[in-house]
């Protein structure tokens, strides 16, 4: 197992500077700069504001400065914002959207699942159907429609929640609904897929056969293999609402990341855009290190090599 996590922890570091690599040199490929956007801007005055930043500097010796400094850990200020640090925007960000992420995940996961189980069980009757619709239509309706139905009729018509913003434990409701629909949706249609995969193996029907009972065979044998696509799917839906749903952060005004990354693009602020990609990336490769590790041991037939 050690040799497995030093190996996978390796690679890790590898894709996590090739990311590193890539996002500076796009970057820095990109016409503009977030000085040039400002109107009337004295050239004197950019000459130095490009000194202050090390803008000036052949574009190898700028990629060595920033590896060296995120090896502190420090990813720079913000040009755009001269008081504020990438990182205080990012930790600020961070907390809101993991809270919305990791309680709409808890969401998708509690009712997905459960709505998988039941449906993958029942299969052919009324609740199997129902799931498959919830699925379906799940999927196929973006979050920024869920967004706008919510606010409609549960704040606008009925007004038991909030609009917009963020602080209450009210203002949670709506954006978690929204964001996690599709999480009930997916993950229901992928357990739903795997619980009739698993009772159709063989050593299921063998189980049967020795005559366990059906609620022993289900729990003890089918729901943990079952459960195997799911620890993937969770491990890539984490990572991605950790660092925040742009569109439903804007819909309901969540000061997430989501708001930051867009100011940032809009802006050119180099420093804030690849600060966020690294934290993202770095985020996902981890993600996908701990599943590879809960796969095994979960499901003891795969080895780790």
């Amino acid at each position: 197992m050690l040799r497995y996590i030093i190996k996978r922890t390796s690679i890790a570091i590898l894709t996590l500077w090739v990311i590193i690599t890539i996002t500076f040199i796009l970057m820095n490929s990109i016409p503009g700069d977030p000085f040039t956007s400002e109107k009337k801007i004295d050239p004197e005055i950019l000459k130095l504001m490009k000194q202050k930043y090390g803008l000036d500097k052949p574009l190898i010796q700028q990629y060595g400065i920033y590896l060296k400094n995120l090896l502190k850990g420090d990813l720079g200020h913000s040009l755009k914002y001269k008081t504020r640090t990438v990182n205080e925007m990012l930790l600020d960000g961070f907390k809101n959207s993991s809270r919305l992420g990791v309680l709409a995940l808890s969401l998708g996961l509690l009712v997905g699942i459960t709505f998988g189980i039941i449906a993958g069980i029942n299969r052919g009757r009324f609740f199997d159907f129902f799931v498959i619709l919830i699925a379906i239509v799940g999927v196929s309706v973006p979050n920024f429609v869920y967004s706008a139905l919510f606010q409609y009729f549960f704040a606008v018509k009925i007004r038991l929640f909030p609009v917009a913003r963020w602080g209450t434990k009210m203002h949670y409701v709506l954006p978690v609904l929204a964001l996690g629909s599709r999480y009930i949706a997916s993950i229901a249609r992928m357990m739903r897929t795997s619980m009739l995969d698993v009772l159709g193996q063989d050593y299921i029907k063998t189980a049967k056969a020795k005559g366990l009972s059906k609620f022993v065979v289900i729990t003890k044998h089918a729901i943990r293999n079952a459960i195997l696509p799911i620890i993937t799917m969770v491990g890539v839906y984490l990572a991605g609402i950790l660092v925040g749903s742009f569109i439903v952060e804007k819909v309901f005004a969540v000061p997430g990341m989501g708001k930051y990354l867009i100011m940032a693009i809009k802006q050119n602020d180099y420093t804030v855009i690849m600060g966020t990609t690294i934290f993202y990336a770095a985020i996902l490769v981890f993600m996908m290190l701990v599943i590879d590790i809960l796969y095994g041991l979960i499901d003891p037939r795969i080895k780790l090599d």
